[in-house]
């Protein structure tokens, strides 16, 4: 996990995260802590297991470091939020030593993390991994979260 932690302490990296988390510090919904980052990784992990996907962990990892990593642009000037992750992570992970296949791979879960798919191929496991690390089923502010109803989290799943 040497290069995952790279990204991690990458002054970069750091510096985006500090941003997000000054900008979200009195949000009242889901925020975009290394917590969340860190379940997307796991899940998305046991889900690829599960279905007998070949994925190295380091490449599953930076894409779960960096899926959001952007959001504080998304905030600050209205770009989306994973245009902006994308723009950082092809910076990034050459920086951090991924290979340019991997980068690719990364940088291609990164953009379509937003994309409803059913598809249980990588990018689609990554999604569902996102929606279901947030648990809206005990949320205190469900009911204003301007999520649709089927991107929530409304029940524990497996």
């Amino acid at each position: 996990m040497e290069r995952v932690n790279r990204i991690w302490n990458h002054p970069k990296y750091q510096q985006c995260l500090a941003r997000i988390q000054k900008l979200e510090e009195k949000r009242e919904f889901c925020r975009h802590t290394p917590e969340h980052f860190l379940d997307v990784a796991r899940l998305t992990y046991i889900f690829a297991l599960e279905r007998g996907i070949s994925v190295e962990k380091p490449v599953i990892y930076a894409a779960a470091l960096l899926h959001d990593i952007g959001r504080f642009r998304q905030y600050e000037d209205g770009t989306p939020h994973d245009k902006a992750s994308v723009e950082i992570a092809q910076k990034l992970l050459p920086e951090c030593g991924y290979l340019a296949s991997e980068t690719e791979t990364i940088v291609e879960i990164i953009a379509s993390h937003r994309s409803k798919s059913q598809k249980e191929d990588l990018n689609g496991l990554f999604y569902k991994a996102d929606k279901m690390s947030r648990s809206c089923y005990s949320c205190p502010a469900e009911a204003e979260c301007n999520w649709p109803i089927e991107k929530k989290n409304n029940q524990i799943q497996y």
